[in-house]
């Protein structure tokens, strides 16, 4: 079983399930509900078309596989790639990138920067542009054995690239945190609990943890749906995506579900299907949306190197 397969096939379904809705309000997708993959709405682009969420993943990803390390100057050059290049896009041209992404990305590109220094700092740069990359650093944690010290700095490192303040740190830890415990149990409400119950105070302040209280302190699944909000800000896309794969229990449910939330779909449809393909596996996704995806087989290809090195 490859747990890359399962999490990052999940993720691009989810990415490209939300592309052509992105900034689409909830109450619009209630009465006209997205259920299938398909092309252009917000973007002109093909169904099956990622956006800069699986563009970076996949940067992350080839990173680790070339280096077999996390080399924060290599990940920074390959993000730099992509915005310059269009490596690591769908179609060969990029359509979106975050402002606390591109300017972040500059500082390292034109003002030779060190890397984990050139992430935004401001309360206002806590957009979710690291959240949604952040997932192949808990594949690495768990093949390599990291300790949590480990784990907690190379995360840290990894988001300030382009997203230094605590509040991105605290998400980016905590979903990372997630991922890891699932990928041992098998198990959303058990990988929840296990998150509520660590000790943040180790490495984060009491007003930054307070910030995720309706994740740590609260049950977030238990919140009616209007009180979950679905934006680009990194809380509410993390709360949005815990509430979903909690309140769901198949696959395709979990990114029908995250997806006709509204506003950030992509990204909220991304990360619930990171998390629910390691849960539900690949063979539970439906074969007309793995099919529709552009460039697969450099992904496929990517699935295998990184297989090749860790299982």
């Amino acid at each position: 079983m490859s747990i890359l397969k399962n999490s990052l096939i999940g993720f691009v379904i989810g990415d490209a399930m939300g592309v052509p809705i992105e900034f689409e309000e909830r109450e619009t997708l209630k009465s006209y509900p997205l259920t299938e993959m398909v092309g252009y709405g917000s973007y002109d682009e093909p169904a099956g078309t990622w956006s800069d969420d699986t563009s970076m993943t996949l940067a992350t990803i080839d990173s680790i596989i070339e280096k077999k390390t996390i080399d924060y100057y290599d990940i920074a050059t390959k993000f730099c790639e992509w915005v310059n290049n269009a490596k690591y896009t769908a179609t060969n041209h990029i359509f979106d990138i975050g402002i606390t992404t591109k300017y972040a990305l500059v500082r390292f590109f034109v003002d030779k920067i060190e890397p984990t220094k050139c992430g935004g700092v401001l309360d206002s740069e806590n957009g979710n542009g690291s959240l949604m990359r952040i997932m192949p650093i808990a594949l690495y944690a768990y093949y390599n054995k990291l300790d949590d010290n480990l784990i907690f700095d190379i995360v840290k490192n990894t988001s300030s690239i382009t997203h230094a303040n605590d509040q991105s740190i605290l998400g980016c830890y905590i979903y990372v945190k997630y991922l890891l415990k699932l990928i041992e149990t098998n198990d959303l409400l058990i990988s929840y609990e296990y998150i509520k119950s660590l000790d943040y105070n180790k490495y984060f302040s009491n007003e930054i943890i307070n910030l995720y209280q309706r994740i740590l302190k609260n049950d977030i699944y238990k919140y009616p749906l209007e009180e979950i909000k679905s934006s680009g800000y990194i809380i509410h896309t993390l709360e949005a995506v815990l509430w979903v794969v909690l309140n769901t229990k198949k696959f395709k449910e979990s990114i029908v579900s995250a997806i006709n939330l509204g506003e950030d779909t992509d990204t909220v449809g991304a990360i619930v299907g990171s998390i629910t393909g390691i849960k539900y596996g690949f063979d539970s996704m439906p074969t007309e949306w793995i099919s529709k995806i552009q460039n697969l087989n450099y992904i496929y290809s990517l699935i295998e190197k990184w297989d090749q090195i860790y299982n």
